[in-house]
């Protein structure tokens, strides 16, 4: 796992609408980058909608909430729809930058080997370290551990 202090690993991933988002477009200020397994599912529903619903309060901050998943861009789209969210929503669905984050794992699921994103959270600092780490999260009331924190 990543330690505070350490340097934020780099990224360039498509956010819910295609676009390309990397994590230097944010230098200077404060991220909370946090990854989830699943869009629509109902641990990582909670969480996203725990950002939404603490949003001002991140924005009052200054403080942009990215979430990254291995879903496909058009998952994350129905997912920010259906659900409000105002947070920008990335697609790793390779796996690369969550596992520079040290947050994917493949477990068995009956017979079946899933690989997902780990709920772990990272804050990163204006100069791109890592800052906090918050690993194998509840998603509820996450948002505002966060928020408590920072």
């Amino acid at each position: 796992m990543l330690e505070p202090g350490e340097e934020a690993p780099t990224f360039e991933l498509p956010d819910q609408h295609g676009e390309t988002v990397a994590l230097a477009d944010f230098r200077g200020q404060t991220v909370v980058l946090y990854f989830y397994p699943r869009a629509d599912t109902p641990g990582c529903t909670t969480e996203a909608c725990g950002f939404r619903d603490a949003w001002a309060e991140f924005e009052q901050r200054g403080v942009p909430v990215l979430g990254v998943s291995n879903d496909t861009v058009d998952a994350l789209a129905e997912f920010v729809e259906k659900y409000d969210l105002p947070i920008t929503l990335l697609s790793d669905e390779e796996g690369g930058v969550c596992e520079a984050y040290d947050s994917f794992s493949t477990d068995l699921v009956g017979d079946v080997a899933v690989t997902a994103a780990d709920r772990n959270t990272f804050v990163i600092d204006e100069e791109g370290r890592i800052e906090r780490v918050y690993e194998g999260v509840d998603p509820e009331g996450h948002a505002e551990e966060i928020l408590a924190d920072l």
